[in-house]
């Protein structure tokens, strides 16, 4: 199925200069809005209260979450735990300071009073201080930061030097700009929203591959040919793969936006904003860099 001519000669690379300004100008104003007003961090890296409890009837999370929420604790998070079936959830609480007993006792009492007397079980309550969600931060920013680092070593040897700094500059940018949508909005940034930041990476290297593959192929196959123009012509011929594949996770995507459930909502949110300047960047940001280091190369040898 094609939904666009690979054989059209679009000139991509012809307005490179506005699409990069424009990266550029959402790129600023998402590192502006990540450091002022800045993330707004949930329980995972802030620090709070995690409870662990097991109830004797059926209940989903959702449920537990209305009921903690209009008991006053705002914001918590519920997970359920075990297989299904089973009523046990991890409720996180943003209290991180305060007597436990005291804390305990006002979960207890808020869970009597909306299910009843005996019906669920307290297994466990514990602080989770803020030099643990630092930790957390640590080593989020080292994942980031090693997959970055992979992925140039493996571009710059399955290719060669001209295309890695693309496909890791395109995967900044890809990168920051859901982050700077979550800091505008003030979203809760958690371990969640950071799995969902590496596996946008994981997606928009693999749209990007797929393009600079076709360069190099159209490079041994016409090498007579004009870069710009084998650089148009791969995005142009890659153009109805890329929308398919983007077209088809966004719209799975949006089925889990919205009956995925609030636990996975911001996951969704954050893939979808993921995927869009994903396919933006392979094509507006990735390839152009690479035709900037191809020309530079050149003058170089000559």
């Amino acid at each position: 199925m094609e939904i666009f001519n690979p054989h059209a000669n679009f000139d991509f690379i012809g307005k490179k200069n506005v699409f990069i300004a424009f990266s550029i100008f959402l790129v600023i104003g998402s590192l502006i809005s990540i450091f002022k007003p800045g993330l707004k961090f949930g329980i995972d890296f802030s620090g709070g209260t995690e409870v662990q409890i097991q109830f004797n009837k059926s209940i989903d999370s959702a449920e537990v979450r209305k009921i903690l929420n209009d008991s006053g604790f705002k914001d918590s998070s519920v997970q359920h735990l075990g297989v299904a079936g089973s009523q046990e959830f991890l409720i996180r609480l943003e209290q991180t300071s305060g007597n436990l007993k005291s804390l305990q006792d006002d979960v207890a009492k808020t869970f009597t009073k909306s299910q009843g007397e005996g019906s669920f079980n307290i297994k466990k309550i514990e602080m989770v201080g803020p030099r643990v969600g630092a930790d957390l931060k640590r080593r989020g920013a080292w994942a980031l930061f090693y997959s970055l680092i992979g992925i140039l070593i493996y571009v710059a040897l399955r290719f060669d030097y001209r295309f890695a700094p693309g496909g890791v500059v395109a995967l900044l940018h890809d990168a920051i700009i859901p982050l700077g949508v979550f800091a505008v909005l003030g979203k809760k940034f958690d371990l969640t929203i950071l799995a969902a930041i590496l596996t946008i990476i994981g997606y928009s290297i693999n749209d990007t591959i797929v393009i600079f593959d076709r360069i190099r192929e159209l490079m041994k196959t016409y090498p007579g040919m004009d870069i710009v123009a084998i650089v148009n012509k791969s995005v142009n011929e890659t153009m109805s793969r890329t929308i398919l594949t983007s077209l088809t996770v966004f719209i799975s995507l949006l089925a889990i936006f919205f009956f995925g459930g609030e636990v996975i909502h911001d996951f969704a949110f954050a893939m979808l904003i993921g995927v869009i300047v994903g396919t933006y960047s392979t094509i507006f940001i990735a390839s152009p860099i690479f035709l900037f280091l191809y020309h530079r190369a050149e003058k170089k040898k000559a």
